[in-house]
């Protein structure tokens, strides 16, 4: 199954997110991540939805999508033609005696402490989901506790808008 990002350009109201939410599961198609934010005008926000399927069920979502009234536009975000980035949390195990190493594999990965405390530290990392995958790797013998990551946004290169 080939994974698809799609930026959808909605009308910033209540219920909007419900609605497009329960198209995705009235049809059985799961949302891998979702994110929403309001736009530079404040009458609409940005969707980037990511799925998974084949190009059959993207072109049926985007048909579905097109149906809904607050729905502005649909853009199939291609990764070659969009930068596409990802934010992650990352709660280690931090002792006295690996503080320094984790500290320098932050480093490698631009990665920034944001806090700290006597048995752990909080990392942010902002990148593909490649970068923050491979960081987690790195970090899990130190002992991960939790993390949480916002799921991919993406817009297109260029001078073109939605």
């Amino acid at each position: 199954m080939d994974k698809f990002v799609l930026s959808v350009l909605v009308e910033n109201k209540a219920g909007v997110l419900s609605r497009v939410s329960g198209l995705f599961s009235r049809r059985g198609y799961n949302i891998d991540s979702l994110t929403v934010c309001e736009t530079s005008n404040p009458m609409q926000s940005r969707m980037t939805i990511v799925v998974k399927g084949d190009e059959y069920i993207l072109e049926q979502i985007q048909k579905q999508l097109a149906k809904l009234v607050e729905v502005i536009s649909i853009m199939k975000c291609e990764v070659k033609e969009s930068v596409q980035r990802e934010m992650a949390l990352i709660k280690v195990k931090a002792e006295a005696s690996n503080r320094g190493t984790i500290i320098e594999t932050c480093d490698i990965y631009k990665a920034r402490i944001v806090d700290v405390s006597l048995e752990s530290v909080i990392i942010e990392i902002t990148g593909s989901e490649e970068k923050i995958e491979s960081l987690l790797r790195l970090l899990e013998p130190y002992g991960i506790l939790e993390y949480v990551k916002t799921g991919i946004t993406a817009l297109e290169r260029g001078s073109k808008v939605m």
